[in-house]
């Protein structure tokens, strides 16, 4: 399983999405949508995406387009092309514009999944997915965290700030980025519900010497190994 590992499915065709959308899901990917090159950029301003499955034949900017923006950007994500376009030139052209695989239409859904988990595991995204700090251990395939060897529960959304947090240690989040990542872009609840979650997860670590999450006047919060 993959859980945290987000997946965005760039196509004009829904149904291909909702498609694929079934096959990754259970492998517990998060998945994404959007409709054409320039919703895609759209979406990753604002959420952070692992690997893109995109098609090539699309309104607006088509997926040779997307994948010159984004390497051009310095995006280094994954990026697997799916589409009807087969002649060699075609293939030639994707894996010049940055694509790492490149599939023909129709496709097998389980080979698709395979070749997303390849690329994945070719970007060093770890299967186990766990963090460290000192003694302490965050097991994202589990929910888990460990310290000492012992189990210690966590809600998920707590696990799963935490671990974003100290994933990237010294890096500032903003409330809003924590916001739309763990409660979704179209979520009722305001940024004090990440104050709360902070607070808690404060609360709990407040005797541990392995880290400490800062808060930083005006933006957000980071943390900071001491380790």
């Amino acid at each position: 399983m993959w859980p945290l590992v987000k997946v965005l499915l760039v196509d004009d065709n829904a149904n291909i999405r909702q498609l694929m959308e079934i096959y990754l899901k259970r492998q517990g990917f998060d998945v994404y949508h959007a409709e054409h090159g320039s919703a895609a950029l759209d979406l990753l301003s604002r959420q952070h995406i692992d690997l893109i499955v995109a098609d090539i034949l699309m309104p607006e900017m088509d997926g040779y387009e997307l994948t010159c923006a984004l390497r051009g950007a310095g995006f280094t994500l994954p990026i697997l092309i799916v589409t009807a376009k087969h002649a060699w030139p075609d293939k030639k052209q994707g894996f010049q514009s940055g694509a790492d695989d490149y599939m023909v239409k129709p496709i097998d859904m389980d080979e698709l999944v395979l070749r997303v988990v390849a690329l994945l595991r070719r970007a060093r995204i770890s299967v186990e997915q766990q963090v460290r700090v000192g003694d302490i251990v965050l097991d994202a395939a589990k929910f888990e965290l460990r310290q000492n060897g012992q189990e210690h529960a966590l809600p998920r959304k707590e696990f799963q700030v935490l671990f974003k947090l100290l994933s990237s240690p010294g890096k500032i989040f903003t409330r809003q980025e924590l916001l739309d990542e763990f409660w979704g872009l179209d979520s009722e609840v305001d940024e004090r519900t990440v104050d709360v979650h902070i607070k808690r997860l404060r609360d709990k670590f407040a005797h541990q010497s392995e880290f400490e999450i800062v808060t930083v006047r005006g933006l957000g919060y980071k943390a900071v190994r001491r380790i």
